[in-house]
């Protein structure tokens, strides 16, 4: 290790993971491997996911590959980790289907590229051996390829079992929303409790109609993630819910909201209240008002712990880190630019304008965003969605009550959230955002309506990328062209657009709310009242969820 490199996190060492992190000492890299078909499984299994056999055994191989995914990191999430410093996920030659997170040594930042072939060049710290890699000196290799192909992705989807959908039997009837800004040093509690009562009363309903409720993440114990859940607001409220449901492994909010569709249209309830709460830009700052010795809030971990997994000594501090190396490669295959992403970002940013609720609403110009200070390569700081402090609630009803409601119910038409992608995001699809390309197909297989039917996409933003996934995903346009279809933002605009995109100005502008925004902003453009930023007769909207993995969409429709 250099002298003027702080030493990184160490990995935790277990009986799963010790063989990867020692087999350094021999040169090589040691993976789980079937006895049955051969294939490497990283990270270990006790199935193999290609043949199904129990008989894994574990395999030394070279320690040397392909690079499919690269970004430079500029941006200082952990002192241990001085920007820049170049990230990369290697496809490994022995089997490319196995991928492996690591930094590139010894080789400039502006060699680094889609396609390098790489050798490690382990590096020996106290019990392990990290394995980093730097050019092999031999020509770049053929970009190896996704499991299944991106666009088809279709061939695994489920298709109803009848010709009932439960998707028939519910409607979005009440939306509201609490104060949203930077920094509002507000209880989060509180603001769930005010965008629950608006929802309620938006319905036209009375707290005491409420028998379900929705959330996500529940109680999670990452800071400024969450009010404290489900337990949290019955208790502020004193709902007596027959049905609740509350957790993380779910594509976000949207997966709460269907959740929820479920639940009514099963009998368990009538009347759900969804809600999704962040404080992230309070915590950030209360976090620096405690920290001491300019600790970072970013920190991913005290100088003395070891971090489970494998991507620990690295420096992945950030879902941007790992979005971007999906960038580099979609770059690199189709020939997307950074002015491609910067269509999205001005475009959000002139929807917040007509938003009086948005976070950002000044003018965006290529010229900002192409100067914008980098944070990890190809995304500057406008490719990033912007933490805020906020609470949505979406009520979801039986639609045999909607008769007495006075409210303007909102339909749904389908949903999208069958998984056809690996979980894990280094080795799941490397040329989109992980888990677009499944929900995408599964949603269109449960509706006759195409992408040419909708008005309105409220598509995830946490960066611009994700939203490109979308759109391609989505079938807006096809896959690998998106260079094309956003140039010079027509496509997208609101007024005569093919499809408005993020009218509120999605998280990039408006505020990050996780995914409940969109939910909300779709609800309000199919009732009409969404003001200076209405798309004129909007009658069909379609809503993504959730940021690499998992994610899912819903198609409603003006009633």
């Amino acid at each position: 290790m250099s002298e003027d490199r702080p030493a990184p996190p160490l990995p935790l060492l277990d009986d799963e993971t010790r063989p990867f992190w020692e087999s350094g000492r021999n040169g090589t890299l040691s993976f789980a491997a079937c006895n049955g078909c051969g294939a490497l499984l990283h990270p270990p299994q006790p199935v193999c996911r290609y043949c199904r056999s129990r008989d894994i055994g574990r395999r030394e191989v070279e320690a040397n590959g392909v690079v499919v995914g690269v970004t430079i990191n500029h941006h200082p999430w952990d002192p241990r980790f001085p920007p820049p410093y170049i990230l990369a996920n290697v496809a490994v030659a022995a089997d490319p289907r196995v991928r492996v997170l690591t930094n590139l040594v010894d080789v400039d930042a502006d060699e680094v590229r889609v396609g390098m072939r790489v050798k490690a060049r382990f590096e020996h710290v106290d019990d392990v051996w990290i394995p980093y890699f730097t050019s092999s000196g031999e020509p770049d290799a053929p970009l190896p390829g996704d499991e299944t192909p991106p666009a088809d992705h279709r061939r695994w989807v489920r298709s109803v079992a009848g010709a009932r959908k439960f998707e028939d039997d519910v409607a979005l009837t009440g939306v509201g929303m609490s104060a949203i800004g930077r920094r509002l040093m507000r209880d989060p509690l509180s603001l769930t409790v005010d965008a629950v009562e608006q929802a309620v009363a938006d319905a036209g309903l009375r707290l005491g109609d409420i028998d379900g409720l929705s959330t996500y993440p529940g109680s999670a114990p990452i800071g400024g993630f969450s009010e404290g859940g489900v337990s949290a607001l019955e208790d502020a409220l004193g709902i007596r819910p027959v049905w609740y449901n509350g957790g993380s492994e779910t594509f976000g909010p949207a997966g709460s909201v269907i959740a929820a569709m479920l639940a009514v249209s099963a009998g368990l309830a009538r009347h759900v209240v969804c809600f999704r709460t962040v404080w992230q830009s309070t915590f950030a700052e209360q976090m620096r008002a405690r920290a001491s010795g300019g600790a970072s809030p970013y920190s991913m971990g005290s100088k003395e712990s070891r971090i489970p997994g494998y991507h620990g000594p690295f420096g992945f501090g950030s879902a941007a880190n790992n979005l971007a190396l999906c960038a580099s490669h979609h770059f690199a295959r189709y020939g997307t630019d950074r002015e491609t992403l910067g269509w999205i970002a001005l475009n959000q940013r002139a929807n917040a304008a007509r938003n009086p609720l948005a976070i950002y609403r000044d003018p965006l110009s290529m010229d900002d965003y192409m100067e914008a200070r980098l944070i990890t390569t190809p995304f500057g700081l406008y490719d990033c969605d912007v933490p805020a402090d906020a609470s949505i609630a979406v009520v979801v009803s039986h639609v045999d009550t909607l008769k007495d409601l006075r409210s303007r119910p909102v339909m749904v038409e389908a949903v999208g959230t069958q998984l056809t992608e690996r979980i894990t995001w280094e080795e799941s699809t490397i040329t989109h955002e992980p888990h677009v390309l499944g929900p995408s197909a599964h949603l269109w297989s449960r509706t006759t309506m195409t992408a040419a039917d909708v008005d309105v996409a409220l598509l995830y933003d946490g960066f611009t990328f994700n939203c490109l996934s979308w759109l391609e995903g989505l079938g807006f346009c096809g896959i690998g062209e998106a260079k094309d279809f956003l140039a010079g933002g027509h496509n997208i605009a609101l007024e005569g657009g093919v499809v408005a995109l993020n009218p509120h100005g999605g998280q990039l502008s408006a505020g990050r709310t996780h995914g409940m925004g969109f939910v909300y902003e779709a609800v309000v453009q199919l009732r009409g009242e969404a003001g200076d930023r209405q798309r004129r007769d909007a009658s069909v909207a379609v809503v993504s969820s959730g940021g690499l993995t998992p994610a899912g969409a819903i198609l409603l429709r003006r009633a």
